[in-house]
């Protein structure tokens, strides 16, 4: 019977498996990174908020699309979380680490990258239902939506925590893995395979589901009088949502394709020399996803922008407020007047999206 390792720490498994961690990750290397990783954190923490509260300000965007889309902005922020649980445990720290708390470590990440995964790829399935009917928007419920959005991190979290659950090599040592000393190479293979497979399987029903939109649109368009702008709507929905899974695959296969050599035990593919570089690549990802939905989705940008405004006007309004007395602003009503107008000219300009969305409504 094979003896189990539960005890441990983390450097007995480090040793076992010859990975080195400490000449990588120290120096000017370590600050570099850790610099770079702060800044990216936070970028991914503001941005990827600002969609949240767009999303949820904007009554426009109360549709599942865009809830799901909300979604995969908190999936962005949890993985700024795991991003930064990563950084203060990594390097020389990962050999003093128990193997509870490198579960942890790991498992976020994981968490991260199922949940993006499999709310892209619910996302693939509410577009296939919209598309195929030429609606910009399914009939989807509130109810449903919420279901699906439980449902994703429940599978996510299900998935981040197989490997504590039992799928490990801590009674196997010698079916450890080099990049991920506690997981069994086996579990390694099947992970990177079955994303790399739902990769490859968005990326061809998002290919179909374009083509038919652009089949239909040319039918349309050339025996209906609709309005053009309406009709192209569907068609910015899919280059959005085709944008995010080009970015998602770009910065995530890398990863998992040197996963998937260290699962099949490629002792000759100098994966250790890239494994981190490749991490950033999938931290990457988080900060460029705010970044298309503004720049793919004028009324995101333009929500998004609102909200900057108004946040730094109230501020600057507030603070010139508490320095004027009391006195000034009762001094007389020419000198009240002042101030009201300049209230609204400020109200104007922080509104001025707003009563144009009004007047589209």
């Amino acid at each position: 019977m094979n003896e189990c390792y539960y005890d441990k720490h983390m450097d007995f498994f480090y040793n076992k498996t010859n990975t080195d961690t400490v000449d990588e990750w120290t120096g000017p290397k370590l600050i570099v990174v850790l610099c770079f990783g702060t800044f990216f954190c936070l970028f991914i923490f503001i941005s990827n908020s600002l969609v949240i509260a767009a999303v949820v300000k904007n009554k426009r965007f109360h549709f599942p699309f865009y809830y799901l889309l909300a979604n995969l902005a908190a999936a962005d922020f949890f993985a700024g979380i795991a991003y930064v649980f990563l950084m203060f445990n990594t390097g020389p720290v990962s050999k003093t680490l128990t193997v509870n708390r490198w579960f942890l470590r790991q498992g976020l990440l994981d968490t991260s990258l199922t949940a993006s995964l499999v709310n892209l790829l619910v996302i693939a399935v509410e577009r296939h239902m919209s598309i195929m009917r030429m609606k910009i928007h399914s009939n989807l419920t509130k109810k449903r939506v919420t279901f699906l959005i439980i449902s994703i991190w429940a599978i996510a979290i299900f998935m981040g925590a197989v490997p504590t659950l039992g799928w490990n090599c801590l009674c196997d040592i010698t079916a450890c893995s080099s990049l991920a000393p506690i997981y069994s190479r086996s579990y390694l293979v099947f992970w990177s395979v079955l994303n790399l497979v739902v990769f490859f399987i968005m990326v061809v029903v998002y290919i179909r589901i374009y083509m038919y939109v652009q089949r239909k649109t040319n039918v349309l368009s050339s025996h209906t009088s609709g309005s053009i702008s309406h009709r192209r709507t569907p068609v910015k929905l899919m280059k959005t949502v085709m944008t995010l899974l080009g970015a998602f695959v770009v910065c995530w296969t890398p990863g998992l394709v040197v996963l998937l050599l260290d699962g099949l035990n490629c002792t000759y593919c100098g994966i250790q020399n890239v494994k981190r570089w490749f991490l950033l690549l999938a931290l990457l990802n988080s900060v460029m996803n705010p970044i298309i939905y503004s720049y793919k989705d004028d009324e995101m940008w333009g929500t998004m922008k609102r909200m900057i405004c108004c946040s730094s006007k109230d501020k600057s309004q507030d603070r010139r407020s508490s320095q004027i007395p009391s006195t000034v602003l009762c001094r007389s009503t020419d000198t009240s007047g002042h101030y009201i107008e300049d209230g609204i000219i400020q109200g104007t300009i922080c509104g001025k999206g707003d009563l144009g969305d009004k007047g589209n409504s």
